[in-house]
């Protein structure tokens, strides 16, 4: 007897509020434009990398909206899901220009330490003391908003960056006013690629886990499939998936074995609640069959259970003829209740 079960809640929390990023989008790209300015105008490689860095924040955000609309538009025709990815497309777009961004000033920085230029030091510190006020304001703003959201963690990381690259920049600045010590901008330079180096990996790395679906961090399947197969009258599970659809919206789905005569409906209605409670799991498709359940077999041969994907988790429930009766050939050598740790 087979059951599918499918659990429909998503586990996503309420869209950021599009006001909150708007705002912050008006006070970067104001701000943006008169800092490009002042930066060539003093000759800072700091400002200007500071200007680069708000450049990509003004376009993450945008991303980011746009990536909001286009992720509530309803599945229809193949997208079965939806265009939920959209927003791991934007962040993994901002990851990549952080990382393009900080090679850059990596490079520049170093130039300029070895021939430093001349910069004007109160320009810069005035120009970093009102990029600091800024950017403390955009930074509430998109605090405000979802951050559950990799899509918008991605613009809040980007504004939040630029914030600590505002203060590095005003350090470098007034050391430069006191001092006359110009490499003082290059390594404010080079603090603030080491900042978009830091933040753009972090995006790409969060954002190729959902493409690969692998499974969410902090989830590990290994222990899930286990406290599964721990479950009452389960005797194996098999063919376990967890991934991301989009940040926050995690599925499972997974082939269950029960013993002969067992509710395969309380057995599935027990999985969900464990998945949903424990793991935050709220879109579940589980295929529960009994052990000896002839819907598995085609031509004689156990044809779902050919080709498992992943390990096979056993449980305690035995039948009349021992444990997994009829699956005896699916068991694998080194299979045990309770797995070694899965990486992923």
């Amino acid at each position: 007897m087979a059951e599918h079960g499918h659990g429909h809640g998503h586990g996503v929390s309420a869209e950021a509020d599009r006001r909150y990023l708007t705002g912050a989008l008006a006070l970067i790209v104001g701000f943006m434009a008169v800092e490009v300015v002042i930066g060539f105008l003093a000759q800072s490689l700091a400002l200007i990398s500071d200007a680069g860095h708000m450049l990509t924040d003004a376009i993450a955000i945008v991303f980011a909206l746009i990536a909001m609309r286009i992720a509530a538009r309803p599945p229809q025709g193949g997208f079965t899901y939806g265009l939920k990815r959209a927003e791991i497309i934007s962040a993994q777009i901002n990851g990549i220009t952080l990382l393009l961004l900080s090679a850059y000033f990596i490079v520049e920085g170093i130039r300029r330490l070895i021939v430093p230029s001349e910069v004007e030091g109160l320009y810069v510190v005035v120009t970093g003391l009102a990029g600091i006020v800024v950017n403390l304001a955009a930074t509430w703003l998109l605090s405000r908003a979802n951050r559950s959201s990799l899509n918008v963690e991605g613009a809040y990381q980007h504004i939040l960056n630029d914030l600590f690259a505002f203060i590095a920049t005003t350090i470098a600045g007034a050391v430069i006013w006191l001092t006359g010590w110009g490499r003082a901008d290059a390594i404010a330079a080079l603090v603030v690629a080491a900042l978009m180096l830091k933040a753009g990996w972090g995006l790409v790395r969060d954002a190729g886990r959902v493409f690969m679906e692998a499974a969410p961090v902090g989830m590990n399947p290994a222990e899930i499939g286990a406290r599964t197969a721990a479950l009452e009258h389960v005797v194996e599970v098999h063919d376990l998936h967890i991934w991301e659809v989009t940040s926050g919206y995690a599925a499972l789905s997974a082939h269950v074995l029960v013993t002969p005569g067992a509710d395969c409906h309380a057995i599935r209605l027990a999985a969900e609640r464990m998945f949903h409670d424990t793991y935050g799991i709220g879109h579940t498709t589980l295929q529960v069959d009994h052990t000896s359940s002839e819907a598995l077999t085609i031509d004689g041969a156990d044809a779902h259970c050919r080709d498992p994907h992943g390990p096979t988790h056993h449980g305690g429930a035995t039948t009349s003829a021992g444990p997994l009766a009829g699956h005896a050939d699916h068991e694998e050598p080194g299979d045990t209740a309770h797995p070694p740790q899965d990486p992923a």
